[in-house]
């Protein structure tokens, strides 16, 4: 496999508190990697890190072979990272198509066929965009909201897709879609880090899981190892 992404000690703090506490990890190309964790883990610190969000206090971030932390968040996205962040963020009182449009933004206007190209094939993966194109994206349910996120990131054509809590605050058959469009995205040889509340769920997509606690990575494994893990049995699914 070829090493996409490298997180090497990698300290972030909020102020004088250390959130992430000197944390390695690694994605390869076509994984789909998930970080595990309660809330106040280090999770999403960690992905706004990646995306040149938040500055490090030390460590180094590693991608396709070049320091990805020395660049701003605009060069990050245009290098070929893009994150889905927690919550969606979208502009609730624009459109769907133009919430699309947003997501290409670093992109030349020389690629405005390509550009047309990607939103229609966002629209066939998630059909209802599609039908309710021109519809403010407030006026959508969660579940709509997060496909929307998701395909705006992808306007970007990123090489790594970040998804920082997908699934929160949808009914188990949204979840299922959502989780579906992962692993479709997956195929389609997308390169995933994913922050999932849904544990079960998230691992059984992952080819490796890395889980975080206080700001320590205390246990990693494949998706799979991860499932059978008493500790992760007992912490993250709700096991005896």
């Amino acid at each position: 496999m070829v090493l996409m992404l490298e997180v090497k000690q990698l300290v972030v703090a909020y102020g004088r508190v250390n959130a992430v506490k000197g944390i390695d990890f690694t994605v390869e190309q076509g994984q789909v990697v998930t970080l595990l964790g309660t809330n106040g883990a280090g999770k999403s610190t960690t992905l706004r890190a990646i995306s040149g969000l938040l500055k490090q206090v030390s460590g180094e971030i590693w991608f396709q072979g070049e320091r990805l932390d020395r660049q701003p968040a605009h060069r990050i996205v245009e290098r070929g990272v893009a994150q889905s962040p927690e919550g969606r963020r979208l502009f609730r009182q624009m459109t769907v198509e133009d919430n699309l449009k947003l997501g290409a933004y670093s992109r030349s206007r020389r690629e405005s066929a390509a550009v047309r190209a990607d939103m229609d094939r966002i629209y066939d993966l998630f059909p209802v965009l599609g039908e309710r194109r021109n519809e403010r994206a407030g006026l959508f349910s969660g579940g709509e909201q997060q496909m929307l996120a998701i395909g705006r990131a992808m306007m970007s054509r990123p090489k790594l897709l970040m998804l920082d809590e997908p699934s929160m605050g949808l009914s188990p058959l949204m979840t299922q879609r959502i989780m579906a469009t992962i692993k479709a995205l997956q195929s389609e040889g997308v390169t995933i880090l994913l922050v999932e509340q849904n544990a079960a769920a998230a691992l059984k997509l992952s080819d490796r899981a890395y889980v975080l606690e206080v700001g320590h990575i205390t246990l990693d494994g494949t998706g799979q190892q991860l499932l059978g893990d008493d500790r992760v049995k007992r912490a993250y699914l709700g096991e005896n």
